[in-house]
């Protein structure tokens, strides 16, 4: 069996990334990034890294609004052309899933390299 309290942030969302239904039931954008969001404050408040950076990752690495929160920015990044304010279709919404996974990895990725560094 899995002991996600054992694993690092990397590894956690590498799993919850396989298994986003197990967590949330319907895989959706907005229940993912609700998700997260929720992890993100539950780590800040016990001590942990949470998503601290995470946007100002995005800002650093990818060419994103500075005035969005980080979930429009992944839209942003996934979808350059997209019309903001239009419903995402499902394949627009499980690519834009799909990015936000890869940046996320590379985001924690980093964040782990500079730690073991330091």
């Amino acid at each position: 069996m899995t002991n996600l309290i054992e694993m690092s942030e990397r590894e956690y969302f590498a799993f919850f990334a396989k298994r986003t239904g197990m967590f949330i039931g319907r895989t959706t954008l907005s229940g993912t990034t609700a998700f997260m969001a929720g992890y993100d404050h539950a780590a800040s408040r016990h001590g942990g890294p949470g998503l601290d950076g995470w946007r100002e990752w995005l800002m650093a690495n990818h060419e994103v609004s500075r005035n969005l929160v980080w979930q429009a920015q992944i839209e942003q990044i996934a979808l350059p052309d997209r019309q903001g304010g239009t419903v995402l279709t499902p394949e627009q919404e499980a690519h834009v899933l799909e990015v936000l996974f890869e940046l996320l990895d590379e985001f924690l990725a980093e964040r782990e390299s500079s730690a073991s560094q330091a």
